[in-house]
């Protein structure tokens, strides 16, 4: 197959550069891979909304200077800038789109204060933001004639210089030319050649045992480069968000969005005791890395499995409009939150690293560009301020689209690329090996590379995942491929990646912490 455009990825980073790249390039053909089901993204479940400076009140600096303090201040603030600033046009894309945003009795946008915000700057659709958005873009995209689009289709890797026969090294020349993919209950794997391809896949969060990502979250975009020798950074920078609902062996967990603590909801031990405000003067309202560290270290003191978030002062009417689905969900398992305390545990949340990318998405070889979670803007520093990742998903895949837009005409499509060669793999004999080895792989991150770490715990990580590491490169070498194989090769790799770059950290920063660096 051969597109001149390939986007690794259906959520709304992949989605917004298809349509841009649709409008920008109306000649050119456009392909869409998607893992599973199109809508099936981490989009589709992010609750919060979308940070934007819209009132008079509000201000691009108050914006960008609590984007560097949530980041502390480790970000990028050249990239900071510049996606504050573009924030308000790229919001008014989705809108024209049709993206239906709540609005107060006088037809205002109802914006909302999250953990880390000084103003109320938060747009959102009651708690299913993503999936507003998500519906409103799959709807564009289909609509241009020169968008295709393959679901149930995994990406096995990147096709670049190393194909053609060159030497390929880290920040050495090498260019991308497309991917290899396997399509649902397909054994073969084809070849798909592109002009540009785009790297859009998410986030890493099934690499830990308890996360709010859904299962299709295995970082595969980020392992893809990296295995390319692309340069990814800051992958020891994994954000857990701080309210997820306990429940015992369930996954995901079910995310408590950051916007019910702006409303007024408080986080309690089981001594009914607030206990953020020792941590942090803004108690609940201060940062995530802030609250999850507070929350574990509360744990940690008392040894109880969660701990409480109270709203059962709150004006439960107003609540339940703001909020439906995070109450009803409450009220399946038997908790009503007018009247019971909710149990939550912090759970591993969003990649803040990712694949290293320049202000237009370029990322370290030719025609290779990443954006939203899979990419490292320099955006986030240390740790993501809420609500800012949708944001900096639609201001990326907008700058991409330009910057191909600009050169495209003058890409060619690689020639005399080699078939996948298959020769000498057979069927694995017990594919429930594949499945005890990630079970232990999301156990061995979460007991030695959580939210607090040490020297000694990543070391230990190292060690057990070379093992996992050298197991799962036998089966790749001598099996017939499957996405579960792919995706456990995947988080092997991502799981290194964030122990090799813990073990290079000799500062604690934002949601990066290691008690030997006190």
């Amino acid at each position: 197959m051969e597109t001149d455009i390939l986007i690794l990825g259906s959520g709304v980073a992949g989605l917004s550069f298809a349509i841009k790249c649709a409008e920008m390039m109306p000649d050119a053909s456009i392909l869409i891979i998607s893992k599973t089901e199109l809508k099936e993204t981490n989009t589709k479940y992010a609750q919060g909304g979308i940070a934007t400076v819209f009132t008079s009140e509000d201000s691009f600096e108050k914006h960008i200077a609590d984007t560097l303090k949530a980041g502390d201040y480790i970000n990028n603030k050249e990239v900071v800038e510049i996606v504050v600033r573009e924030a308000p046009e790229r919001l008014q894309d989705l809108i024209d789109l049709g993206t239906q945003f709540d609005k107060d009795k006088q037809g205002e946008y109802d914006l909302a204060k999250e953990g880390g915000h000084t103003e109320h700057r938060i747009l959102h659709h009651k708690d299913i933001t993503g999936a507003e958005i998500e519906r409103a873009l799959i709807k564009k995209a289909k609509s241009f004639k020169n968008v295709s689009i393959l679901e149930h289709t995994f990406v096995v890797d990147l096709i670049t210089d190393h194909h053609l026969g060159k030497k390929v090294v880290l920040n050495g020349e090498n260019t991308c030319h497309g991917a290899y993919i396997l399509q649902k209950d397909s054994i073969k794997i084809e070849t798909i050649l592109s002009k540009a391809t785009m790297i859009a896949t998410g986030g890493a969060g099934q690499v830990y045992d308890y996360t709010t990502n859904p299962s299709i979250a295995t970082g595969d975009g980020i392992a893809l480069a990296y295995r390319a020798k692309v340069m990814v950074k800051d992958m020891e920078f994994i954000q857990f968000h701080p309210t997820a609902l306990y429940q015992v062996d369930v996954s995901p967990a079910f995310l408590i969005s950051e916007a019910v603590r702006g409303f007024g909801a408080y986080v309690r031990n089981h001594k009914n005791e607030r206990f953020i405000f020792k941590y942090d003067e803004r108690g609940e309202l201060a940062s995530r890395d802030i609250v999850s560290k507070a929350i574990d270290d509360e744990l940690n003191k008392s040894g109880e499995k969660y701990v409480l978030l109270d709203c059962k002062h709150l004006e439960m009417t107003s609540f339940i409009a703001h909020f439906p689905n995070i109450y009803e969900k409450c009220k399946s398992i038997g908790l009503d939150m007018a009247k019971d305390l909710i149990p939550i545990i912090p759970a591993a949340h969003y990649t803040c690293g990712g694949i290293d990318v320049d202000t237009f998405g370029n990322s370290s070889i030719s025609n290779l560009y990443s954006c939203g979670e899979a990419s490292r803007t320099g955006l986030h520093g240390a740790n993501r301020l809420a609500s800012n990742s949708l944001l900096e998903a639609i201001v990326y895949a907008h700058r991409s689209a330009v910057d191909l837009s600009t050169k495209i005409n003058s890409i060619s499509l690689a020639k005399n690329i080699a078939d996948w060669s298959s020769l000498g793999t057979s069927d694995p004999d017990e594919l429930v090996l594949i499945t005890h080895s990630r079970k232990e792989l999301q156990t061995i991150m979460s007991d030695y590379m959580a939210i607090v770490r040490s020297n000694e715990r990543c070391k230990r990580a190292m060690r057990r995942l070379e093992i996992h590491y050298l197991e799962t490169e036998e089966l790749y070498m001598t099996t017939t491929l499957s996405p579960q194989l792919c995706e456990l090769r995947n988080l092997i790799t991502i799981a290194y990646i964030i122990v090799n770059q813990s073990m290079q950290r000799t500062e604690n920063k934002g949601s990066f912490y290691n008690i030997d660096l006190v």
